[in-house]
């Protein structure tokens, strides 16, 4: 064979094994798209359980933060063969405290957010089980979005049109849990002038609530600055704990 020869069947055959590679590629990437549609044709866009977590105030790893992350994690280790889908509910997180204003504001779009994801999946998958989650300002705007009515103080009753209306009642039935990672105590949300967070009859006996002791957020010291125990959720097992009380409700 001469030095030609050789040649074009070096590259002859390095075609043909890019040929094999590509059709390799091609036939992966059917059958991927083959069984996402086959799926999508059982339940189109449906999971098994659908996690909406708010961030807490300022937390990396936006839209659903570090905490909100573990805990995802957490909830599909325990649930094998289960589909989850989480949503990071879409909210400032705002952590301008020197104006109350706008943490109100903060809060109250991170509410009407939530509550909306909620009345989506509960009209378009009815057989989702919806989780809802947050952590410390997020853990506030989980509580509010399945309170009953909020009363805001007199003081800023001009803002009351503001307020979010409670979820519709049929939305209840298709919210397995709700899961408040350092929730702002009753203390601390008095000292701000804050309604307190009262979760509605519907979904008390869903809730499961974690404060590591002595994260003044929670445990019911005068408002202050978070101490360090308060950014510890996503390391101290409670992130585990309450994917476990998910799939005990689900």
């Amino acid at each position: 064979m001469t030095l030609k020869s050789r040649s074009s069947a070096r590259v002859r055959s390095r075609l043909e094994r890019s040929v094999v590679l590509v059709a390799c590629l091609f036939a992966a990437l059917g059958g991927t798209a083959l069984t996402s549609g086959a799926k999508a044709a059982a339940a189109p866009g449906c999971s098994d359980v659908a996690v909406i977590f708010a961030r807490g105030t300022a937390e990396p790893a936006p839209p659903i933060g570090l905490t909100g992350q573990s805990f995802v994690n957490a909830v599909r280790a325990q649930l094998p063969g289960k589909s989850v889908s989480a949503y990071g509910v879409n909210y400032p997180a705002s952590s301008d405290f020197n104006n109350r204003m706008r943490i109100a504001e903060s809060v109250a779009d991170g509410v009407t957010n939530a509550q909306n994801r909620a009345k989506l999946i509960a009209r378009t998958c009815p057989n989702t089980k919806i989780v809802l989650g947050g952590y410390s300002q997020g853990a506030a705007v989980a509580g509010y979005a399945t309170s009953g009515k909020i009363t805001i103080p007199d003081r800023y009753r001009q803002y009351e049109a503001k307020v979010p209306a409670p979820l519709p009642a049929n939305v209840a039935k298709n919210i397995a849990a709700v899961v408040l990672f350092a929730p702002p105590s009753d203390r601390w949300i008095s000292d701000v002038g804050a309604p307190p967070i009262r979760v509605g009859a519907p979904y008390a006996p869903k809730t499961v609530r974690y404060c590591i002791p002595g994260d003044t957020v929670c445990d019911g010291a005068p408002v202050q600055q978070p101490n360090a125990l308060h950014v510890l959720y996503t390391v101290n097992g409670d992130t585990v704990r309450g994917a476990q009380y998910v799939a005990s409700r689900v």
